[in-house]
């Protein structure tokens, strides 16, 4: 049976340890379900796939409605969020965990983590490349996303040398959409 953690440093954060189940094979993984205390009603509406290579850094990112579930299933990265809901018990708290192949580091763990609204996220590919795969509680809406430069003074964090940064996370963009309320 798979966990959900209540040990997130940020409110409304949860990590769904996960278990393989391996043999000669290779192995079973369950990643999510939609009972899952940390899976909201109607929470899917979008799956996606991002592969990246090493030193891409794709920060700040939030949403004012969509929720996002993240998982890595092969590669290593660096997960940086941050709490910028000013009606947050958590306000301003970082929190900053690998996640994805625990192979490739002890330190990595096998997550699923579920980010709310109004929590900002990033992430830095460790390995030679890396895939995400995201669920999100609503289909893209650039009205509803909003950014931060990945090097803005509202998250004090490093990403490090040699980074590889697209244009749109160089940005501030402001989301049109109603922030929903925290749950």
């Amino acid at each position: 049976m798979n966990t959900s953690s209540d040990e997130s440093p940020i409110y409304g954060v949860k990590l769904k340890e996960l278990i393989s189940h391996g043999d000669q094979r290779g192995f079973f993984r369950e990643i999510i379900r939609k009972t899952d205390p940390f899976f909201i009603p109607d929470g899917f509406a979008q799956w996606s796939h991002s592969k990246m290579q090493k030193n891409v850094v794709k920060a700040w990112h939030y949403h004012h409605v969509q929720y996002d579930w993240w998982y890595v299933p092969i590669g290593q990265i660096e997960t940086v969020l941050f709490d910028n809901r000013e009606e947050s018990p958590t306000y301003k708290t970082k929190m900053v965990f690998k996640m994805g192949d625990s192979s490739l580091d002890p330190e990595t763990r096998e997550v699923c983590v579920v980010i709310p609204p109004g929590v900002l996220h990033g992430c830095k590919v460790l390995s030679d490349e890396a895939h995400l795969f995201y669920i999100t509680s609503q289909t893209y809406d650039p009205n509803e996303e909003g950014r931060f430069p990945y090097d803005s003074p509202v998250v004090s964090h490093n990403w490090g040398e040699d980074v590889i940064v697209a244009d749109n996370d160089r940005r501030t963009f402001v989301p049109t959409s109603t922030r929903r309320k925290i749950m």
